[in-house]
């Protein structure tokens, strides 16, 4: 009996670790076409232009981008979503987001990312 109850502890947490680890990210083998929006004026002298924007939508992804923005506090800054390839899946949106200009950024996404 204890023989049983380690195996199914052990094959439970095997099935556990599974599940933490698969992704819920959605992948496009052609990336979305970017709509022409025309820039309007800023309503305010700090806003900030969100341009390519994407949002996950019923296993695609939506244009959420071309609007004002403001920052949350004074001293963010956007820092620009971008497009990564994965070689085995597709392409995924990686959404961009304000980052506070005090803090280090690192690696990809300082700006608008590598275009494949």
């Amino acid at each position: 009996m204890k023989k049983y109850l380690i195996k199914a502890g052990l094959l439970s947490l095997v099935l556990f670790s599974i599940c933490l680890t698969t992704s819920a990210q959605i992948y496009v083998q052609i990336r979305p076409a970017i709509p022409v929006i025309v820039r309007t004026a800023p309503p305010a002298t700090n806003y900030v232009w969100i341009d390519e924007e994407w949002e996950p939508y019923n296993g695609n992804y939506r244009y959420v981008g071309g609007h004002w923005e403001a920052p949350p506090n004074s001293g963010y800054n956007w820092r620009h979503g971008y497009w990564k390839h994965d070689k085995h899946y597709g392409n995924f949106w990686v959404k961009g987001n304000w980052r506070n200009g005090k803090e280090k950024q690192k690696g990809r996404g300082r700006g608008r990312g590598k275009r494949d």
